[in-house]
Formats: C-alpha cells, sequence, structure tokens
C-alpha cells in the first residue's frame, strides 16, 4: 500500500471505529506500525528547529491498540 492509502485508511478508521472491523484497515494500521518498527515512518520528524507532528501516524498507533484485543 502506498503511504497516501495507509493515511486515508487510518483516518477513516479514525472518524468511523467500526472500519476496525476491516480487513483492509487492520493491515494498513499493521503497515503504518511496521513502516515506525523499520524506521520507514515517524510520528514526529525535525523539520529545522521545530518538529512536524505526522498526526495520522500517531492515529494509526492509537487505533492499533483495540485492534490487539
Amino acid at each position: 500500500m502506498e503511504l497516501e492509502e495507509l493515511k486515508n485508511k487510518v483516518e477513516a478508521a479514525w472518524e468511523d471505529r467500526s472500519q476496525l472491523q476491516n480487513s483492509s484497515t487492520v493491515e494498513a494500521i499493521e503497515k503504518v506500525l511496521e513502516l515506525i518498527d523499520l524506521g520507514k515512518l515517524r510520528t514526529a520528524q525535525p523539520a529545522g528547529e521545530e518538529w512536524q507532528i505526522n498526526e495520522w501516524v500517531k492515529k494509526a498507533v492509537v487505533l492499533y491498540f483495540p485492534i490487539r484485543k
């Protein structure tokens, strides 16, 4: 999945938690966590002297907990 597709699935699940029942949504969230583990994606990254927050990545981390019950 492309990053934009992952982002869209995470954002949709954030707005509608019933999306967490869809296997494609679960796969997208798991893929985001895998990319974080591999160091290819970050919840925040330096942008000059500031930090840029990747809100959708943070949302994926939060959504990971209910799918792991």
